[in-house]
């Protein structure tokens, strides 16, 4: 029963993590966008350090539950 739950974990840290890079990448084009307003561009790049910071968290959760999954 443990390693089914760890299982789902798994997944739904991955799929969180992939959610987070997406976003992440969303908000480095709009920091990059010369057209969108200096506020938008820093309100993007400052998004887009937290997303990377939470994709970061996803993936580390990801891969303790893959392990322990495994056991």
């Amino acid at each position: 029963m443990e390693t089914i739950k760890n299982a789902a974990n798994y997944v739904s840290e991955s799929v969180q993590g992939t959610g987070s890079q997406a976003s992440k990448e969303a908000n480095k084009q709009v920091a990059k966008d010369n057209d969108a307003s200096l506020s938008s561009r820093a309100t993007a790049a400052k998004d887009a350090v937290g997303d990377k910071l939470d994709q970061t968290s996803h993936e580390t959760k990801a891969d303790v539950h893959k392990e322990a999954a495994k056991h």
